[in-house]
Parts: C-alpha cells; structure tokens; sequence
C-alpha cells in the first residue's frame, strides 16, 4: 500500500487522536494498533500511541491492504456528471447514503459505484469505501467525488489537505443573516455527550473555516451560498447553526419539527473543482437544484 503523508496542524495532540481524526475510516483503537505495529513513522522513527504532535509534523502511515469483504454491487441508478479512467463525479440524490455502515448495509453508493465501476476503484479507504475520497451526509444532495485507482485518490486527497479542492453548496438557512457575506472560524469535533452529533469546540476541535454569502432573502429565511476551506463532518450544519442560523429540515442541529416537502437539511453541493491528478487540469463541475430544492424557494417566494 502506497504511504498517507500527513501534516500537523496543532500542537499537543495524542497521535491515536490525531490518525482517527485525519482519517476516517479509522477508529481509536484502529490507529492505536497501527501505531503498536510501527505503521506509523515520523522522520523515519515509529510513533508511539501517546506521542504528541508539534506543528509541522509529518506522520507516514502505511496502512494494511483492505481485508476483503462482500459487498454486493447493485444496479442503482447513478447520475454521472463526470468520469474518465482516473475518477468519476456523481450528483447524489438525498436519502443515498455514501456507504456501508451500521443500519445501512447495502443500497449505498459504493455498492452503485461498484457495479457501475467493477475493480476499478481506489482501495486506499478501506474495504467498506473503496473509491470514496470524500463525503455528503445521507440527506444531502449533490455532487460527490470518488477514485478510480490509489494515484488518483492520493492526489486528491492531498488536494483535501491543502485546501485547494473547491466544494461550494447552497443552503436555505433558518432567520435573516444580517450582513451580506462572512466567514464562520470555528473548530469542530465530536459532541461530548451525543457521539452521533458534531460540535464546535474551541479546547478540542480542528480547524473548521466555512464563507458564506446570500444569494435571496425570504421573510424568516435566507438562501445562501456555502465555500468550504476544509471539510469537517457536519461543517456547514454545525458552522450555521452555532451562528444562530440552522439549516432549513435539520433536525438535528435545528427545530426537530421536519420542515414540509423536505427529508433532511435544505443543503446542496453545487460546485467542485480540483487539478486532476493526471493531467494537472482544472476541473470546475456543476450540478443544478434539485426540483425539492426549487420547490422550496418558491415556497418561500410566496410568502413574501
């Protein structure tokens, strides 16, 4: 397996900490025993599991071959919005989660991107999201990024690291934001009593950096436009609600009343643009507003 280099951003972090949360698909435990098998390594020396980081570390992680499983490619209809040899965009519909998990074992999108792809998909992330580079909650529509191959997905996901792959949403949130753009500097990590929740968390949490700007206003709401610098679970839910501003549906981090017409959060990733890894081109893709999403601004244009 080709080696994750991974750069340190904050002081005094138990590396365990740091390798579950520079890396998803691993658990505490999972990088505990990476470190205990001297998978880890900084300047050549393993890492021991307590060891904190200092800024400007740079921890190699090689992580094990993906064990194999089975997971059932499905003939689940996928809206390609891109795709050459190196990787496919598609614009997902809200209620597909991204993959496997407790609760949802099957009908995922990895299990559509491997009927729709075959072998051709990165191994890096593991063997229950082989592809995924990034990811969209379940009830958030919109375009979703995955690997066709390891040089591709270590390319993008180094992209991800510094902040040059653009991810751009746009979000109906609830209340009037009062000025016409700005930016929401917070860090976020887990809930401290809910582990299904995010929050921020200034002691705790990793840099999280979300612009916004209004695109219309509606009486009670505002449909804005989101950037993220980085891409933290939940950000612009989290980002947008700590600002007294939830999204529009979210249930979670906003009124646990469901809005009418809505299944989730009123929330779309419209726009992505990366350097493709193996051209070193510019991609800028694009995917409309979903019908529900449009049928949501009307709604709020009748009441104005």
């Amino acid at each position: 397996m080709t080696p994750l280099h991974l750069k340190v951003e904050a002081d005094g972090q138990r590396a365990d900490q740091f390798l579950a949360q520079a890396l998803p698909q691993l658990t505490r435990s999972a990088a505990q025993r990476l470190l205990e098998e001297g998978a880890v390594t900084r300047n050549g020396l393993p890492v021991k599991k307590n060891y904190k980081t200092c800024l400007g570390d740079e921890l190699v992680v090689v992580l094990p071959d993906p064990a194999p499983v089975d997971i059932l490619p499905q003939n689940i209809p996928l809206d390609v919005v891109y795709e050459d040899d190196d990787v496919i965009a598609v614009n997902k519909p809200v209620g597909l989660v991204v993959h496997p998990a407790a609760g949802h074992p099957d009908g995922t999108l990895v299990n559509a991107l491997l009927y729709h792809c075959g072998n051709s998909l990165s191994g890096i992330n593991g063997a229950l999201r082989p592809g995924i580079v990034h990811r969209i909650d379940r009830d958030t529509s919109g375009l979703i990024l995955a690997a066709k191959n390891d040089f591709a997905h270590l390319a993008l996901a180094a992209q991800l690291q510094d902040h040059s792959l653009y991810r751009e949403y746009e979000a109906v949130c609830v209340g009037n934001l009062k000025e016409d753009r700005g930016t929401i500097s917070a860090p976020i990590a887990r809930h401290p009593t809910d582990r299904k929740k995010m929050a921020v968390n200034f002691l705790h949490g990793r840099e999280a950096v979300t612009h916004w700007q209004v695109l219309a206003r509606f009486p009670g709401h505002t449909h804005i436009q989101c950037r993220l610098e980085t891409g933290r679970t939940h950000q612009i839910r989290v980002h947008m609600a700590y600002a007294g501003h939830p999204l529009l549906g979210d249930v979670v981090y906003g009124a646990k009343k469901p809005y009418p017409g809505l299944a989730g959060q009123c929330l779309h990733a419209r726009r992505l643009s990366f350097v493709h890894p193996r051209t070193g081109e510019r991609l800028t893709l694009e995917c409309p507003l979903p019908p529900w999403f449009e049928q949501v601004l009307t709604k709020l244009g009748h009441l104005v």
